[in-house]
């Protein structure tokens, strides 16, 4: 290597400062360096903004997703709801179609439609709509999902924020009263016992109870009997407590059938000894509040409650469906299959239960399929479960076996409950957790299983009235 080329080289390595070059100012450096870190921090600070700014528009952004989808979910439910009852609505009427009846598929396209008719009208594009319950014959739930992707800044500095909300609505019943009771209750022939009043067949039932326990050394006292609907309301007024006081038309004190007992040391023999005489404790914190389980429909006023049982000599046949002896289980829906219609003649002969009940109740459970499982482990066409069906001492895949321990249970649950729809509620969810509250259960099912029943039903009592199925969103 020449001289020449390695002082090149070390010059390149070295920095040699020569007359013509000006030597740098330390406080410069200082300066340059300051500057640099100040264009470092203001650009973090920008950045920083910029995530703060990203973050606050998402949150606004989900907060507006969330109203729309509540919003979008309310409206598909009120579309459904204006035209459920045209899905129980004959396909035919004679040799020409219906045109109030609507296909299931027709029925849910509404309720989509709705949802994101309303989605659009927020500039929400991204939506879906889906139905939680849609394997059922009657759909009643559905679920909006919003998703839209934000963008906040500009240029290089551009950002976006992928956000979504959902909500879902429900079709559920509404003002029980509508469903369980109508004018004043009992309308017919009062006896008194202790100044106050009851059904004539209470009455007798109650002397018999009377008897037995002065036999044991308790003298019952009784502390109220008949209310009607006025009086309830009186009470409703001075104490609005829905766990203590009923609703004005809702108390089964209107039916005639129930007695306040008392004194409190006769609970205890209360709670062993009435079921011998048909009292039965209707719930868990009234330990002195019985009702008479026989003949529980018996007597209601035209249009009222819903139950089985047979009218007693003197009292007007009034009641629900089965009041009457061939309305009370017949006739037979006319979308029961034929094979089963001779079936459910016997069991509603045989358990005094509405034979439009046990059918729409088969279509609700199983579709009247004899070969159904359910995914809990329900079996067959009444789609009991195995220890059910144990205890009522039937093959629950026999259609014959089932239909009538249908009846039975329906009975049973009748008498315990006093009205159809906690009967069908205790049915699905079991009667512990309707006693429990003396409601349906809201537990995402029931309230949807109820519903249906009584839309389906005719024969057994108005069917629920479009009014009565109220939208709510589920949260």
């Amino acid at each position: 290597m020449s001289v020449r080329r390695h002082l090149a080289d070390a010059r390149g390595q070295v920095s040699i400062p020569s007359a013509s070059r000006s030597v740098r100012h330390p406080l410069a450096d200082a300066r340059g360096q300051a500057s640099i870190l100040l264009t470092a921090g203001l650009a973090g600070i920008l950045v920083a903004v910029l995530i703060v700014a990203v973050v606050a528009r998402s949150a606004a952004g989900e907060a507006d997703a969330q109203r729309v989808a509540d919003l979008a979910a309310v409206a598909a439910g009120k579309a459904m709801q204006a035209s459920y009852f045209r899905l129980f609505e004959p396909a035919w009427l004679e040799h020409e179609a219906n045109p109030r009846h609507l296909e299931k598929a027709d029925y849910l396209q509404l309720g989509r439609d709705a949802a994101l008719a309303v989605a659009r009208a927020n500039d929400m594009s991204d939506a879906s709509v889906s139905f939680p319950d849609e394997r059922s014959m009657a759909p009643m739930q559905v679920r909006v999902e919003i998703h839209e992707t934000l963008a906040v800044g500009h240029g290089g500095a551009r950002r976006t924020a992928r956000i979504g909300a959902d909500a879902e609505a429900e079709l559920g019943l509404g003002d029980m009263a509508a469903l369980t009771s109508g004018g004043d209750g009992y309308d017919g022939p009062l006896s008194y016992r202790q100044g106050k009043p009851m059904r004539p067949d209470v009455a007798l039932a109650f002397d018999r109870l009377a008897a037995a326990a002065d036999a044991d050394g308790i003298a019952l006292v009784i502390t109220s009997g008949y209310r009607s609907d006025a009086e309830q309301a009186l009470l409703w007024a001075q104490h609005p407590d829905p766990k203590w006081v009923a609703r004005p038309g809702t108390s089964l004190h209107r039916l005639g059938t129930e007695l306040d007992l008392g004194p409190e040391s006769a609970y205890d023999w209360l709670a062993a000894n009435a079921p011998r005489f048909h009292f039965v404790q209707r719930y868990a914190w009234e330990p002195w509040h019985f009702g008479f389980n026989l003949n529980a429909g018996s007597g209601a006023a035209a249009g009222g409650t819903i139950a089985s049982g047979t009218t007693p000599a003197g009292a007007p046949a009034t009641g629900g469906g089965d009041s009457q002896a061939e309305a009370a289980h017949g006739p037979v829906p006319g979308f029961v299959p034929a094979q089963y219609a001779p079936l459910l003649r016997t069991a509603a002969q045989r358990w005094n239960v509405s034979a439009a009940l046990l059918a729409a109740q088969l279509y609700a459970e199983s579709g009247f399929n004899p070969f159904a499982r359910s995914s809990a482990g329900a079996i067959g066409i009444a789609q009991f479960m195995p220890g059910t069906a144990a205890s009522y001492g039937i093959d629950p895949a026999d259609p014959a076996q089932a239909i009538d321990a249908q009846a039975h249970l329906m009975r049973d649950l009748l008498r315990q409950l006093g009205s159809v729809p906690l009967a069908l509620a205790a049915y699905n969810a079991g009667p512990g957790a309707v006693s429990a509250c003396g409601c349906i259960p809201q537990n995402g099912e029931t309230p949807g299983y109820v519903a249906k029943i009584l839309a389906l039903m005719s024969g057994a009592g108005e069917p629920v009235a479009a009014e009565n199925l109220i939208v709510r969103l589920i949260t």
